[in-house]
């Protein structure tokens, strides 16, 4: 296929090659992939300032995503690849082919790092930055080992700063090795934040001082570009829509009990939380329906939720419909409901159903977060999502509702309904995930990329 960048795109290309440290910072269907492609070939072959590069991703990402980009687009086949996922064996087997570009998943950084093979990348790509979020992941730390070797930093990601502005000190940390923000997570600490909850000496999170935000920002635009698909593409109309169900006296009462005691009968057996991770957790469970118990027994709590979803469905009119959950039981009790209404469902989770599912076989399609991510494509299936569970990942929420709401959707509006149980802890997260979307628009908007900056810049005449 023929590449006809949009003039973001070249803005975005010029911007990465010009940067040997690039924070590129791209919604969802706005082709970050091929950007950093052209802008590898151009390095390579044009420049000659690049030799070698690495990919890092998410798995499915790594696996398929970016091999398909090259094969896609006519200008980047002369560009090699090699794909270093699988067994230990079939990794080394694929690091040791010649090639200009190659492509390994995050969950191998560690070991790549670590195995003996030379770590000889004059550029590294990290699609997906905020993966990176966690100093104290072994991922970051392996990469940081090897990180002065390398001449050329693309860090790639929608959704950079999902829960809040602490997350950028290690993705920028990766990308300059702190020239912007600070060697150290504890200088970063003391200069931008204040402590918020805590217990005595124990400081449980921190809060940005004011004037914070901005200061970082104005550290780290001179390496950032950030756009978001609403400003450069076509999208289609996106209406979000909560659907509140209310529980019964009985029904909050066991709620409520179990808020308030960490622990509650059903059913002659109890069940208790330990600390308040765990209380989070089976709050959230009990405003979907069912809870764990010790033995992983699932206990009913009531159908709210159930009535509901059977009831956006029908009102669907037999249009496709995407299911979110959360917890297993929430999965299968979806399923048993879904078979007493007689509606035919099934869970996108191998290449078949999601083949039937954008075909529009499947009236509904029910899919979990974590594996609704980076580089599936649904759009083609529907243009309704249904959040019966939730997760308090922004990346995660954003990731999933970019499922259907993307460019190449075929509806003029996407709906999103969100359940939500009144007066239970997922209002909490609801709120939670609105007011870290805040945090990172006013990231997006303080970096944003000026396509009119780029025409003046990039396209004088040399002097």
């Amino acid at each position: 296929m023929k590449y006809k960048p949009h003039d973001y795109q070249t803005y975005a290309t010029a911007f990465v090659e010009q940067h040997p440290i690039a924070a590129v910072f791209l919604d969802m269907g706005l082709g970050k992939s091929v950007i950093t492609l052209t802008a590898i070939y151009d390095l390579c072959f044009d420049s000659f300032e690049v030799s070698k590069v690495l990919v890092i991703a998410p798995l499915r990402v790594a696996r398929d995503t970016w091999k398909d980009e090259i094969e896609k687009w006519e200008h980047l086949h002369g560009l090699s690849y090699s794909v270093a996922v699988g067994t230990e064996a079939e990794r080394k087997a694929a690091l040791s082919k010649k090639a200009t570009v190659y492509i390994i998943n995050r969950e191998n950084v560690q070991w790549l790092v670590d195995s003996g093979l030379p770590f000889d990348y004059d550029m590294v790509v990290i699609d997906e930055l905020s993966s990176f979020k966690s100093y104290q992941a072994k991922r970051f730390r392996s990469l940081m080992k090897v990180r002065p070797t390398v001449k050329r930093m693309v860090g790639l990601t929608g959704t950079p700063s999902s829960n809040g502005l602490m997350d950028l000190w290690a993705e920028f940390k990766l990308l300059d090795m702190g020239k912007r923000l600070g060697r150290f997570i504890t200088h970063y600490r003391d200069e931008f934040f204040l402590p918020d909850k805590r217990n005595a000496q124990v400081i449980f999170s921190y809060k940005p001082k004011d004037g914070a935000e901005d200061a970082i920002y104005k550290r780290i635009s001179d390496i950032t570009i950030s756009m978001r698909s609403t400003d450069y593409l076509e999208m289609p109309e996106c209406i979000m829509n909560t659907v509140k169900v209310t529980l019964s006296e009985k029904e909050r009462e066991v709620y409520d009990t179990f808020k308030r005691e960490l622990v509650v009968s059903l059913n002659g057996n109890e069940v208790d939380a330990g600390n308040a991770a765990a209380l989070s957790g089976k709050l959230s469970q009990m405003a979907n329906g069912a809870v764990y118990g010790e033995e992983k027994d699932v206990f009913p709590i009531h159908d709210r939720k159930l009535d509901a979803l059977e009831d956006l469905i029908e009102a669907s009119n037999g249009k496709p419909v995407l299911v979110a959950y959360w917890y297993k039981h929430d999965l299968e009790r979806i399923k048993r409901r879904l078979q007493k209404a007689g509606v035919l469902y099934d869970t996108i989770d191998n290449t078949d159903t999601i083949r039937k599912w954008n075909e529009g076989k499947i009236p509904v399609g029910i899919i979990h977060p974590a594996s609704a991510g980076h580089g599936l494509n649904l759009q083609a299936g529907g243009s309704t999502l249904i959040w019966f569970g939730f997760t308090w990942s922004l990346e995660l929420y954003q990731q999933t509702n970019g499922r259907l709401w993307r460019q190449g959707q075929k509806s003029d509006t996407v709906v999103i309904h969100h359940i939500i149980t009144k007066g239970t802890i997922d209002e909490k997260i609801m709120k939670a995930l609105n007011d870290k979307d805040r945090t990172q628009t006013a990231l997006i908007d303080a970096v944003k990329a000026e396509i009119g900056g780029y025409n003046e810049t990039y396209n004088k005449d040399p002097e």
